[in-house]
């Protein structure tokens, strides 16, 4: 008792102090999501205004260029309306663009086609072959003598060299003069306006991550180890970024968690993860602590509480344990006697009056089962104790000898394995219905709770043996005792389904010779005879390989299966035929006859042949025997150009 009571004191307060301690965890880590979210929304914004500093850096480096090459361009085209002769000479040409401080210069004719240039292998160049020089010709077209276009670094057609190309209408003649140059400034501030750049050069804690994701694309565009990897987590990807822009926790591929936040910019997901075990780490600092003054307190605590509870229990308590340990066990014969005070002696008087009642309603139940007359018993026990319950009337439903159900009821664990072995076989189709005898079936109930057994046992014999009865009345032939031809239909298309691969099976059709001849000479008796005769030479056929059926007046049928060659089936027909010949059936006092027969069989190695087929080739080729001949079998043929199934 003194060590439930303590057990339980510990668990009481153990539990208080895991509930604070749990309840101080939650503080701290929403405390210091708090403060990593805040962190992250700060260093977000310094990356947001790196960006638009750099685009504006960048966005002034373009407009000066720009400007600067419009001029060397329109200064180019001034000097080719002054000095013709430029244009044809490559040398001069270059020259000129190192005059201007240009990497090239083209002049362009009214059709599109490069007629000089500072780069010998350009002339001739069809500016329409291409998108990039393409983008040119409307100048061509344009009526503004002062016209001109300035096109965005990219790869030239020619190349495929990042350039910036600018072009201005000519004046002297219809044309085009293009000057062409690396922008290197510009292309180094775009390098730098980079989330991958940005991301490179700025500072992060261990095991921290800052990256950019296109909301878009779901491309990664910068990321605080560089991208130079597979970005496959799920935290990687746009629509599971977008629930994180409060904070939220992701998991890698590897399972580990992640606590991500997110800030969209410009179409662009600015994302920060940390690992949750980081986040931990940290909670651990503020509240190991705290749980260790906890720790303390209940230490403290449990001490007191043991030294009062050894103090003030009471006397007595392990002699009433032992005594209902007896009682559990199935000595329902203990009696309690426990004195020395008022509390226990009650107590004592208490249980045993709560045996007595126990016994008696069992008592009660038992009689009141044999007084109903219902075929029923029931029983209960625990493995771990001797004694089983059962009502009376149970050995009889068992068909269990006096000794052998002795045996069981003194021992729990060989009543348990009795059990088990009889419910391990159920019958077909059946889940709680198991057979005694040939002529005994059972339904057997069973719970557990707590560790007890309990069943119910009902006798329903008279309504399985009927059900029995009414099954074999469904599928059998009343007058001869053979399967009818719906169901020998259906068993002999699943035997067909279940062919091994390199069996055949045949189906034979049957038709009895002058069988209403002898039902008009001798009557509807001695066909009836005739008919269970032959029944009787059907049945007698070994059961591995044949299935037998009436399929209507003297119409027979049979399937002969697991043969391993068309011989085995000529085999088994022969045989069949012999027994045949050797049956003799008596029309009357003075007249006996041998049974006659003709059959007509078809075969197949096929499993998904269809029993309709089959059914109706093997009647196909009865009807051929009938027509030429009795007293004989054919098999089905197909035409000359067929082949046998």
């Amino acid at each position: 008792m003194l060590k439930t009571f303590i057990r339980y004191a510990f668990f009481i307060i153990t539990s208080a102090i895991l509930i604070i301690f749990f309840i101080n965890f939650l503080l701290t880590l929403h405390t210091l999501k708090a403060q990593q979210f805040n962190t992250f929304y700060t260093k977000s914004e310094q990356v947001i205004h790196t960006l638009e500093t750099n685009q504006e850096e960048l966005s002034i480096i373009q407009a000066n260029l720009d400007e600067d090459y419009l001029t060397r361009a329109k200064a180019a085209a001034y000097i080719f309306e002054t000095q013709q002769d430029v244009t044809k000479n490559v040398k001069e040409m270059r020259y000129l663009a190192k005059l201007l401080n240009v990497d090239e210069l083209h002049v362009i004719d009214e059709n599109g086609i490069i007629v000089s240039a500072s780069i010998s292998r350009y002339v001739g160049f069809d500016m329409s072959a291409h998108a990039q020089s393409r983008a040119f010709l409307p100048l061509l077209d344009s009526d503004d003598e002062d016209a001109y276009f300035i096109q965005e670094a990219q790869p030239n057609a020619a190349d495929k060299k990042i350039m910036k190309y600018i072009g201005v209408s000519r004046k002297d003649n219809k044309g085009i003069v293009q000057v062409g140059f690396k922008p290197t400034r510009q292309l180094e501030a775009e390098s730098r306006n980079t989330y991958e750049y940005i991301f490179s050069r700025f500072p992060t804690d261990a095991d921290e991550e800052l990256f950019a994701v296109d909301r878009n694309t779901g491309d990664i565009l910068g990321h605080s180890s560089g991208i130079e990897r597979t970005f496959d987590d799920e935290y990687y990807q746009p629509a599971q970024l977008l629930d994180c822009t409060k904070g939220a926790y992701k998991k890698d591929k590897s399972g580990k968690i992640m606590y991500v936040a997110v800030r969209e910019y410009n179409d662009i997901l600015i994302c920060f993860a940390l690992p949750l075990q980081v986040l931990l780490n940290q909670i651990l600092k503020h509240v190991l602590r705290t749980l260790f003054y906890l720790l303390l307190v209940e230490a403290i605590v449990i001490l007191l509480l043991n030294y009062l509870v050894k103090q003030k229990v009471v006397n007595g308590i392990h002699q009433i344990m032992e005594d209902l340990s007896a009682i559990t066990n199935g000595n329902l014969d203990t009696t309690v006697t426990v004195g020395g005070n008022r509390e226990m002696e009650a107590l004592s008087d208490g249980i045993n009056t709560m045996v007595k009642s126990i016994i008696s309603i069992s008592d009660r139940i038992s009689t009141i089962i044999q007084i109903s007359g219902i075929p029923l018993a029931a029983f209960e026990y625990k493995l771990g104790r001797q004694h089983v319950f059962v009502t009376s009337g149970l050995k009889e439903l068992l068909n269990l000898p006096d000794g052998k159900a002795k045996e069981l009821y003194q021992n729990s664990l060989l009543f348990d394995r009795y059990i088990c072995d009889l419910t391990d076989r159920p019958l077909k189709g059946e889940t709680d219905i198991f057979k005694i005898s040939n002529d005994k079936y059972v339904r057997i109930h069973m719970s557990e709770a707590s560790g007890t057994h309990l069943g119910v046992i009902t006798d329903i014999s008279k309504d399985m043996l009927e059900k029995q009865k009414m099954l074999y009345e469904n599928t059998h032939d009343a007058l001869t005792g053979l399967y009818k031809y719906a169901c020998f239909k259906q068993k002999s298309s699943e035997i067909l389904q279940k062919m091994l691969f390199g069996n055949i099976c045949a189906v034979v059709m049957l038709d009895l010779d002058h069988f209403k001849s002898i039902n008009d000479t001798y009557g509807h008796d001695t066909g009836d005879n005739y008919l269970k005769s032959f029944a009787e030479v059907l049945k007698s056929m070994p059961e591995e390989h044949f299935i037998t059926a009436r399929r209507s007046g003297d119409e027979f049928c049979m399937m002969i299966y697991g043969c391993a060659e068309h011989a085995d089936i000529i085999s088994h027909l022969d045989a069949f035929y012999q027994t045949l010949k050797q049956r003799a059936i008596a029309l009357s006092a003075d007249t006996t006859k041998i049974i006659s027969a003709s059959g007509g069989f078809s075969w197949t190695s096929d499993s998904g042949c269809g029993i309709e087929e089959l059914l109706s080739q093997a009647d196909e080729a009865l009807y051929d025997v009938k027509r030429q001949t009795k007293g004989q079998y054919r098999e089905y043929r197909l035409p000359k150009t067929g082949h046998h199934p």
